[in-house]
This record gives structure tokens, C-alpha cells and sequence, in this order.
């Protein structure tokens, strides 16, 4: 494909004419249609692969309504498949100000044919499209990235057979980059798990960010075989690089309305009865959270903060989550709560240190619970409901597996009220 593109490309800058523009012209059918084979092959590739996840689910229980539901609507994707349209779809696409529920009204009235049609011929404008299924996005991603050196795992990912299904619903190679994939297809799936990453996040870190997030997938999996839950790596927004820039808001106050039109754009693609959809803020990512939290209307039902420097306000009744659906924990060697200090505290561990003997060990060698961005979530005047997490494991061992920080986060998930407090 990409050979045959160069090849049309370098073809106008040889020749002119009447013959010149005729081949042009079926070149550039002959490529539609190649583009529209493969959205097919996509699609039969994703409705094969939720076809299988639904078996297994229904193996342990031996669920055969569940099972005969599957396969009956595996097999309807399936019989509509490469039926494509031979002129774009009618009617007026949304505005640029449209709302991901308008978005999603405006796919819904399209044909199967026509919404096809869209994927291969604007791919990157429905690819970045919230309210549009994330199939659909999928597909039309994939077609974006045709050819682009992306860094990382990512690729690798994008291809890989194992594990659920990788759902591409945004990427962006341009400086740090950004990307934003689910693992199974959040639109049918009973729980969505969105995770937020802190500094230094980007398409070259992708690949282990990616794989935290499906640890809580997997496990939500092995405590509750007949749920279906969807991990998303959301690394939407361009994550701080230094500490310098980790000091400030202005990342987070740029992220946050993306991951709130993000957030409604789950909701309004979702297929029938609602799914759970919790948010993960670890680290700056938990600012971003926060911020987006703080206005009325984010499409949260429950908001979870781990290894936070803060998340924008001092108590969780300052942000928009149900009764009781704000949670947090933070590891006593996260060094978080050593190196995001609010300035305020620095200085009243510095008049301690020189107050008494030992003063400065007393001062700071304990975790602080005012950091540079509020009140430490993890500590109990915050009011948010704490989990436990491993003692040894640091800034990363959230997702370790086996530990009970990854319990609860596939508790939070699956909304099971039997998480372990702190």
C-alpha cells in the first residue's frame, strides 16, 4: 500500500494530461477500495476476537444464553461486512463544536455501508472522533498509521494475538506523541477502566504503561469471569517531561477538558446498559484526573488516585464522583510524598529541623500530607476511601502482580464493595 501510494504521488509530478489525470483517477479508486478491504478484515478481526473473549466468559458458568448471544451478533457484524458505499454518505457531518452525544447520533444514522465509507476516506478526523464507536475509530487509526515510524511497543501491541484485543482510539507521533488504546472493546463491555499516567508518559513508555493498565483488566477477569472489563491507557494529553514542568498545572488544566469529552464519548458509544466507568489518576496523571473531576458533569463513577502528588482540591467532596466512589493509596516508599512537598511545608520542616535535636530527621523523614497540589488523597483528611498497597513497592508497584494495591484497583473496577481498607 504505502508503495503504491508513493508511486500515484510521484506519477503527478512526471506527467500531465488528459491520460495522466485517467490513471490518477483509477489509481485512486484502486487505493479506496484496497482501504476498505482491510476496515473489513479490521472488522472481522475485532468481531472474532470479542466473539472469543464472550466464549470464554461463559465457559466457567457454562452460560449458553450468553454464549448464543455472542454468537448471534458476531455473526450479524459478520454477514455485513465489505458492503461498501460508492459515494459519500448524505447529510451534513457534526460541527466541530458538537458533543460527544451528538457525534454519536450523527454515526448512528449512518449505514454500516456509508459509516465504512467515512473510515476510508477521513480516517483521521473520525479516528479522533469521541462518540464514535471505538471499533470504528480502530479501524480508521489503523489506516492513519500506515506506514508512520512509531516508537515503542505500541506497534507490537496494535498486532499482538494474545490477551484482549487492542482497540487504537487516538495516536499522535507528533513530539512526545500521544495515544489512547483499550484493551477489549469498551463499548460492550460491562466495566471501563481508565488510567491516567504521570510524567514522562509517551509513545516510547507506552508499551509499559499499556501493560499496568491491563493487569487490572486481567485480574478484574479472574475475580469475576462472567463481568467484561476494558482497560484504557489514556495518554491524551502532553504529560510534563521535567520536574520543572511537574511543579505546574498547565498540563493538567490542558488534559483535563480531552479527558472529559473522552469520558463522555464511552458513554455516549456505549451498546446497551451503561458500564461502570472508573478513572485512574497515578501520579501528575491523577491532576489530570482531578481537574477534570472538579466541574460538574465528568462521566466518572468512581475516581481512584495512587502515588498522587495532589489532585487539584483538599477534599473529595470537592470533586464530582458518587457517595463513597473516591478512593486512594499511596505506598509508604512512593517517594511522591518526599519529593512533592507544597512549599508551605518545606518551609515548616525547615524552622522544625533547627528546633530541637534531630529535628531535620524528625522533619523530613516522615510523608507529608500537604503536597504541592493539595492535600495528599491517601491521608484520611482528604476523605476518599483508602486501599491498602505494598509497603516496598515504590512508585510503580501499584500493578504488581499478586499485591493488594491490583486487587483493589480490579475491585474498584467491578464496583465490589469488599476492597481492602488502609
Amino acid at each position: 500500500m504505502a508503495e503504491l501510494r508513493t508511486c500515484a504521488a510521484g506519477l503527478r509530478t512526471a506527467w500531465r494530461g488528459a491520460a495522466a489525470d485517467a490513471l490518477a483517477a483509477r489509481i485512486g479508486g484502486l487505493l479506496r477500495r484496497l482501504d476498505l478491504f482491510r476496515l473489513g478484515c479490521w472488522a472481522a478481526d475485532q468481531a472474532l476476537s470479542e466473539f472469543a473473549a464472550a466464549i470464554a466468559r461463559a465457559k466457567p458458568g457454562s452460560d449458553v444464553a450468553a454464549a448464543t448471544g455472542a454468537d448471534q451478533a458476531t455473526a450479524r457484524i459478520l454477514d455485513g461486512l465489505f458492503e461498501t458505499a460508492a459515494c459519500p454518505p448524505g447529510g451534513d457531518p457534526p460541527a466541530c463544536t458538537a458533543g460527544p452525544a451528538e457525534v454519536a447520533r450523527w454515526w448512528a444514522a449512518l449505514s454500516p455501508a456509508q459509516q465504512e465509507w467515512m473510515c476510508a476516506a477521513r480516517p483521521g478526523w473520525v479516528g479522533s472522533l469521541d462518540g464514535v464507536p471505538a471499533a470504528a475509530r480502530d479501524r480508521a487509526n489503523r489506516l492513519v498509521i500506515d506506514g508512520l515510524p512509531l516508537e515503542g511497543a505500541l506497534p507490537g501491541r496494535l498486532a499482538d494475538g494474545d490477551g484482549p484485543r487492542a482497540y487504537l482510539l487516538e495516536v499522535d507521533p507528533a513530539g512526545d506523541g500521544r495515544a489512547v488504546v483499550a484493551l477489549g472493546d469498551p463499548d460492550r463491555a460491562t466495566g471501563i477502566v481508565t488510567q491516567v499516567p504521570g510524567m514522562t508518559a509517551d509513545l516510547a513508555s507506552y508499551g509499559g504503561e499499556l501493560a499496568r493498565a491491563e493487569r487490572i483488566a486481567v485480574r478484574a477477569a479472574e475475580l469475576a469471569p462472567e463481568r467484561s472489563t476494558s482497560a484504557i491507557m489514556w495518554l491524551g494529553y502532553d504529560a510534563p517531561d521535567f520536574l520543572g514542568e511537574a511543579a505546574g498545572r498547565s498540563s493538567a488544566n490542558s488534559g483535563a477538558p480531552a479527558l472529559r469529552r473522552f469520558q463522555a464519548g464511552l458513554r455516549a458509544s456505549h451498546e446497551g446498559r451503561p458500564a461502570r466507568q472508573t478513572v485512574v489518576g497515578h501520579s501528575y496523571g491523577s491532576l489530570v484526573v482531578g481537574t477534570a473531576a472538579a466541574e460538574p458533569g465528568f462521566d466518572a463513577d468512581s475516581l481512584v488516585f495512587v502515588g498522587s502528588p495532589g489532585v487539584g482540591v483538599d477534599s473529595a467532596k470537592d470533586l464530582h464522583a458518587p457517595p463513597g466512589e473516591v478512593w486512594a493509596s499511596t505506598s509508604r516508599s512512593d517517594v511522591i510524598q518526599y519529593a512533592a512537598v507544597s512549599p508551605r511545608s518545606i518551609v515548616e520542616d525547615l524552622v522544625a529541623s533547627q528546633a530541637r535535636p534531630a529535628g531535620a530527621l524528625l522533619a523530613f523523614g516522615r510523608p507529608e500530607n500537604d503536597l504541592y497540589f493539595g492535600t495528599n488523597p491517601a491521608d484520611p483528611s482528604f476523605g476518599a476511601r483508602r486501599f491498602v498497597s505494598s509497603p516496598g513497592g515504590g512508585h510503580l508497584g501499584y500493578w504488581d502482580e499478586g499485591g493488594p494495591a491490583l486487587d483493589a484497583l480490579a475491585g474498584i473496577a467491578l464496583g465490589r464493595g469488599d476492597v481492602t481498607p488502609r
